[in-house]
């Protein structure tokens, strides 16, 4: 996998290509709070929170948070896009995030743990942010539970190119239990359209997908002509949706 680095590449385009719809996001909303305790408030902890696309909703819905985010330029724009009183952004990582031990009810990684590099570690370090039962809520492709989005067909290898950018399911979840987590529930949840066909066209071109800096420039070229091809065809019908998975993890 080509590493990005979003402090000079997608920082300036990622919150228009990756805005969720307040329909989408309540969908995810409720799909953690149906895996989180009943208890209110919950301390909580956004990890890659990016320019903070959920880190006020979760906020909102469940306590004060703590985006964690490496990147300069992300965490920038979520300070002044996605200000909430009980959030704070904070420089750290996944294997390095600073906050106290035992400190959070429960964890949310969206779609960053691909980006981890040292896996092994972040699930100790995990482990050790999150109070005992704490939860981890994993939303993460995986290269065996694979959503296949309508879009990719129209690049070369496109479902194979990003399906390897992700793990298999079994050993995933081998790594938390052999470091004593154990699984609460694994499920899948289906996100509302984004629009149109041409809508969804339109946020892929600001190319905010990991998928798409694994791609050569002639086959970046040659993958959106066909896509614009097939889209022009009818812009306007829905955007498929998909079931996306979503992983729980609870800390012993």
């Amino acid at each position: 996998m080509r590493r990005i680095d979003y402090d000079t590449e997608q920082y300036q385009d990622y919150a228009r290509g990756r805005a969720l719809s307040e329909r989408q996001q309540q969908v995810w909303i409720s799909a953690f709070g149906a895996v989180l305790p009943e208890r209110r408030p919950l301390v909580g902890l956004d990890v890659g929170s990016g320019t903070g696309r959920f880190t006020p909703a979760l906020a909102r819905a469940f306590g004060p948070v703590t985006g964690v985010e490496p990147s300069v330029r992300m965490r920038e724009i979520a300070q002044a896009q996605s200000p909430h009183p009980d959030v704070r952004y904070l420089a750290g990582s996944a294997e390095d995030m600073p906050v106290p031990s035992a400190s959070a009810d429960y964890a949310l990684m969206f779609l960053s743990w691909h980006h981890v590099p040292d896996k092994p570690q972040a699930v100790r370090e995990l482990a050790r942010v999150l109070r005992p039962a704490g939860r981890l809520l994993l939303r993460a492709n995986f290269s065996d539970h694979h959503p296949r989005p309508w879009w990719l067909e129209h690049f070369h290898r496109g479902f194979e190119t990003d399906a390897a950018l992700f793990q298999p399911l079994h050993e995933v979840i081998a790594m938390f239990t052999s470091d004593g987590w154990r699984v609460t529930g694994f499920g899948t949840v289906t996100e509302p359209s984004v629009g149109s066909r041409g809508d969804m066209l339109q946020r892929l071109r600001l190319r905010t997908l990991s998928f798409f800096a694994q791609l050569s420039p002639d086959e970046l070229e040659a993958g959106f002509r066909r896509l614009e091809e097939a889209v022009a065809a009818d812009p306007d019908a829905p955007a498929p949706v998909f079931s996306e998975p979503l992983l729980t993890l609870e800390r012993s």
